[in-house]
Parts: structure tokens; C-alpha cells; sequence
């Protein structure tokens, strides 16, 4: 439920990084900072960007837009659209009156839920109710907490507050660049799908095309999907095609090479044709989509801008 509301910024949450170790944690939260960055600064939104453990906080006064790049970053679970104020509770109550006099009446109900980090002479029960009575007493709206009509959210970090009404889905798994390099030669809208599975577990994709098919569609997901990607060209005949793309990963150093087969095409024969594949390419052979079905692919194709 996105209020109206004149919004601060927008905090990040990541999933993730948080169960690495330090070290790496630290290393997979700056690529993924980078990575916020060069997206806004592609979609020219201005951004400024701060942390604390276990949370990144963008400042944008362009919200809309912000949230827009967010969904599209790899790495990022959720994020959310977040009013600041402090943790003392008087001003937390106050900040929760403006949200819910936009919302409630007493023929409404409501559930607030509270999360806290730091130290504080209140626990978030007692912050729950100590804001819900205030919201009672102003609105006389009812407090449901299985299925109310309105819920705000409230995350009391430290000597700060944050108040948002929902938690946007992010695309989730690694950031972009902090796992290996991949070979994908683009053939179909269903390859493009198998390297963004590959791009989500945050390996870096150098793309191969013959120039003929589907080049435009590739440009376009690359910039879509903030992938900054190598686009390789290349003029082969059949013979010639395995020992091509194994000079051309070896020579981009490449880890592995994605495919987007899956056993359940019947237009060909699928193990015969990842036979010779994984003969003559010396790298390891992804297939990412191999047990997907063509209803499972098309909806994902379409929920990432392709059409399969």
C-alpha cells in the first residue's frame, strides 16, 4: 500500500550477504552499493548512498523512479519507502498519527508491526503498544492483527525510526559481479533467461550472437537489467562453432558457459545436443532451465521483459 506520503528514502534490506562472513560480506555490500549506483546513474535518478549493518539506505527525491532501479538490481531481497524520525516514542507516535489519519476511521482496523535493533528502555512490544494506544484514541479505529485493514510497519534502528506501509519484492540472489564470468551464446529469448539465472547468482555474462538473431532484444535486456555486459559477434560455421566459443572463453577467462535447454523442448533432441557441447567445450555446461517447463518459461520470460 504505497501512501502518499512525503517519503525520506528508501531502505534496502539483502538476504544473502548477511550469512557470509564478514570479510565477504563486506566485499558482496560494495558491489552491491556500486551496483545501486551505476543503475540510478543510468536511469539518471540523483542518489546518495549510506549503511549500517545489515541495511543500505538510499536518499533520492525521486522515490518513484528510485523504486523502479531497485527491482532490478540483483542482490536486493526487499526494499521499502521509509518516513525517518527518531526512536523516542512520543515522536514515533506522532509520525504514526500522520500515517493513520490518511487511512483510518473507527469502522477500520489496523496492525502495527514493530522490529528493533540496539538499546532501548522499551522492547518492540511495548513501542507496539504504547503507538497503538495513541492511533486508538485519535482514530478510534479497532486493532487487528490477523487481518487488518491497514498495517504499518515500524523499524527502530538504534536512535532512528522508519515508517512504511510495504515491503517491495526485490530480484534477490547475489550481486552482479561478485561470483565468476560466463559464456552465454544467444540463440533464443530463452538463452537471454538462462544467463539472467546465472546474472541472479551474480556471475558477470560475456554474450555471444551471430549479429542475426535477437540482437536488439539482447541490447535491450542488458540496459534493462543494468548487466554492463561484453556483446560479442561472431562469423562461424557449424563445424567451426564449439572450438569458436571455447577461444572465446578462454580467452574472456571464463568460468563456465550457460545453455538454454530444457528437456521439456520436444522441437529437438536436448541430450543430443548437450553431448557434443560438453565434448568439445572445455569449460563446465550450465542449464539452469533444463527441468522448467514452457508454461514456467514463458512466465518468466515475461516477468523479466523477454518474450520466449
Amino acid at each position: 500500500m504505497f501512501l502518499s506520503m512525503n517519503y525520506d528514502l528508501i531502505l534496502i534490506r539483502y538476504g544473502e550477504l548477511s550469512l557470509k562472513s564478514p570479510y565477504v560480506r563486506k566485499q558482496f555490500e560494495s558491489t552491491l552499493i556500486n551496483n545501486i549506483k551505476n543503475a540510478c546513474k543510468s536511469d539518471n535518478v540523483s542518489c546518495k548512498i549510506t549503511t549500517e549493518r545489515g541495511r543500505i539506505y538510499l536518499h533520492t527525491e525521486e522515490i518513484s523512479k528510485g523504486c523502479t532501479v531497485l527491482k532490478k538490481v540483483m542482490g536486493i531481497t526487499s526494499f521499502s519507502p521509509v518516513v525517518k524520525t527518531t526512536s523516542d516514542t512520543t515522536d514515533m507516535s506522532s509520525l504514526a498519527l500522520v500515517f493513520s489519519k490518511k487511512m483510518l476511521d473507527k469502522e477500520k482496523s489496523f496492525a502495527l508491526r514493530v522490529t528493533r535493533t540496539g538499546n532501548h528502555d522499551f522492547t518492540s512490544q511495548d513501542a507496539a503498544v504504547q503507538i497503538g494506544n495513541v492511533i486508538v484514541q485519535e482514530t478510534q479505529a479497532g486493532v487487528d492483527l490477523s487481518h487488518p485493514d491497514f498495517e504499518l510497519f515500524i523499524e527502530i534502528r538504534h536512535d532512528n525510526a522508519f515508517f512504511f506501509t510495504e515491503k517491495i519484492r526485490g530480484t534477490g540472489g547475489l550481486p552482479l559481479g561478485t561470483q565468476g564470468k560466463i559464456l552465454a551464446f544467444i540463440t533464443t529469448p530463452v538463452s537471454i533467461l538462462a544467463a539472467w539465472y546465472l546474472m541472479r547468482r551474480g556471475c558477470k555474462i560475456v554474450f555471444v550472437t551471430d549479429g542475426s538473431h535477437y540482437t536488439d532484444v539482447l541490447h535491450s535486456f542488458i540496459k534493462n537489467w543494468y548487466a554492463n555486459s561484453d556483446i560479442l559477434t561472431i562469423e562461424f560455421t557449424e563445424k567451426k562453432l564449439y572450438e569458436t566459443l571455447d577461444a572465446i572463453a578462454s580467452k574472456k577467462a571464463c568460468d563456465a558457459m550457460v545453455t538454454g535447454h530444457t528437456i521439456y523442448d520436444t522441437s529437438q533432441d536436448v541430450i543430443s545436443e548437450l553431448t557434443p557441447l560438453k565434448k568439445h567445450i572445455s569449460l563446465p555446461i550450465l542449464s539452469p532451465l533444463i527441468a522448467m517447463d514452457s508454461d514456467e518459461i514463458d512466465r518468466k520470460c515475461k516477468e523479466i521483459g523477454l518474450k520466449s
